[in-house]
């Protein structure tokens, strides 16, 4: 069976949980960069990995790889790569990309030169000169680094951060593929006791059920490679049956979430109802001054407010302080905590077990662990 090369973006930070998360679903040749990591599959990898990745960002089939010093050279490369292997006659096929430290600086140009190509590629294959593109979608996008050109397929549409459960968010949300992150670095299991006394839309705590639950993020959604025909929609009917029943929800996994605002917390039950995980999950309202240890065990993922975004840069380093009083070093209880403050440790009262680099967004941030007791 011929094997896909494909390409899936992410933050930056998250490399690592994305190889694993793809070696899990029997991806081959796994190999990370900065922001973005490759690997080897089947059509059916490929449509898994669309259904099941939480940290990654979209899955691209690449379609080739060469030197590109030149418009000759990037137009003479994209032309003798496969393209009618993948798009149909009526196939839409846009064009976007992005060139960095190379001599073809100009985006403009270079999204010109690869559609030319491709329509050069099309034309002989197909025998006609003009496509009318009101098919299917098959966006094309380009990379162009050090002079050197990596031409794919998006096979997602949308982002997979896009899990389809919460139309409605508050103002400066962290994107579901983050909050899975965190989640993923928290390790919940079947019978976790997990805390968000920020819940915000809920995202930590839906992300949270969702891993504990082991349901897959995208089955709710749909991809645009759905409608191409070198991925029959049958194999995607049948990949979605396949993760549906993986999913465990006879466990005892329960998530709290609270928030000082009311219409926050009505937001949250609503977006938990959409993912499917209403059931296990509670929102109520209340300050994080209030947070007590009122369980044997329990999680705490959050992720507070802070200068950057919703408070000035001395009020989060007031509500830091609280935290660390309310968060007690306790057995049986650890906490995870994002925070783009570099004082964090201090003003929390103690220093972090671990802590990981991440990007929400273009904001570095910390991903502050206490697990030790």
């Amino acid at each position: 069976m011929k094997m896909i090369k494909c390409c899936v973006p992410c933050l930056f930070g998250l490399e690592s949980l994305v190889a694993q998360e793809l070696k899990n679903i029997g991806a081959q040749a796994v190999q990370t960069e900065n922001g973005r990591v490759f690997f080897e599959g089947t059509k059916e990898t490929v449509i898994d990995a669309n259904l099941w990745l939480r940290t990654g960002q979209r899955v691209e089939i690449v379609l080739g790889e060469f030197p590109a010093r030149s418009f000759e050279e990037l137009f003479e490369g994209v032309r003798k790569l496969p393209w009618e292997e993948w798009i149909e006659e009526d196939g839409r096929f846009p064009v976007k990309g992005h060139a960095l430290n190379s001599k073809l600086h100009s985006v403009p140009d270079c999204q010109s030169i690869v559609k030319k190509a491709i329509v050069r590629r099309l034309e002989g294959h197909y025998k006609r000169s003009v496509f009318s593109e009101r098919g299917a979608l098959f966006s094309v996008r380009f990379s162009i680094f050090k002079d050197r050109a990596v031409l794919m397929l998006d096979t997602s549409g949308n982002a997979l951060h896009k899990r389809g459960y919460r139309p409605a968010a508050q103002p400066a949300p962290l994107r579901e593929t983050l909050a899975a992150a965190m989640a993923m670095l928290a390790r919940p299991y079947p019978d976790t006791m997990l805390y968000d006394p920020f819940c915000g839309s809920g995202t930590l705590l839906i992300e949270g059920a969702m891993l504990a639950r082991n349901m897959a993020p995208g089955i709710g959604r749909g991809f645009s490679a759905e409608n191409w025909q070198s991925l029959p929609r049958e194999l995607w009917q049948e990949r979605r049956k396949a993760a549906r029943s993986q999913a465990k929800k006879d466990i005892e996994f329960r998530g709290f979430g609270f928030d000082i605002d009311p219409k926050m917390a009505a937001i949250a039950l609503d977006n938990a109802k959409r993912a499917g995980v209403a059931d296990c999950l509670t929102f109520a309202v209340r300050d994080v001054k209030e947070f007590i240890l009122d369980t044997p065990r329990g999680m705490v993922v959050t992720n507070p407010p802070y200068g950057e975004r919703l408070l000035d840069v001395e009020q989060a380093r007031q509500l830091y302080k609280v935290m660390g009083k309310v968060f007690l070093k306790q057995a049986g209880w650890r906490y995870f905590i994002i925070a783009p403050e570099k004082e964090f440790e201090k003003l929390f009262g103690r220093p972090a077990d671990k802590r990981r680099k991440v990007y929400n967004g273009t904001l570095e941030c910390n991903i502050y662990q206490y697990f030790r007791n």
